[in-house]
């Protein structure tokens, strides 16, 4: 879930989770207690926070885009793991400029609806913190919560300098 404070000041939620998500989240917040709860900032250069999504353990989280050359679609997808933000896996369209696959990095694999995934990279993100210039409403840089939620990051902030940034949950226990 999203929480996006871009609107009017106050928090706005994106769709309700489905009612399995959050049967599966109570279950797994029964079984393992020791889990910490955490969520994912999109702060704004001058400090500002502009929507807070929800990022429990293991649960992967994707920012996309379109190539700003190409116009192919690109991902990147993250999960937080002991506190620390991790770079799960990519999607690449193609192998446009700036794109690849480093044989070091990953699993690459063909993807069933074209292009390809770069699996298994779990890589940490320096001080749990991604620094990301928006790109305009072509690129569409949009963030996508577990529950298929969207948040469209250009129409919030295209131009300007945001961070994505893991932070503990305020209403953790």
């Amino acid at each position: 879930m999203i929480d996006n404070r871009a609107k009017a000041g106050r928090p706005d939620k994106i769709g309700p989770p489905p009612a399995p998500f959050l049967t599966g989240l109570a279950l797994v917040a029964m079984m393992m207690p020791q889990m910490a709860a955490a969520q994912v900032e999109v702060r704004h250069d001058d400090g500002r926070i502009l929507a807070v999504l929800e990022a429990s353990p293991g649960q992967e989280w994707c920012l996309h885009w379109n190539h700003s050359v190409t116009g192919g679609a690109v991902a990147d997808c993250f999960a937080e793991h002991e506190g620390q933000l991790m770079l799960t896996r990519s999607y690449l369209h193609d192998f446009a400029a700036g794109l690849g696959h480093l044989p070091e990095r990953g699993k690459m694999r063909s993807a069933s609806e074209g292009g390809y995934w770069i699996e298994g990279m779990d890589e940490p993100v320096a001080g749990n913190a991604l620094p990301l210039r928006v790109g305009s409403a072509r690129v569409h840089h949009r963030l996508v919560a577990p529950d298929g939620a969207e948040l469209d990051l250009s129409a919030i902030a295209a131009g300007t300098r945001v961070t994505l940034a893991l932070s503990p949950d305020p209403a953790a226990p």
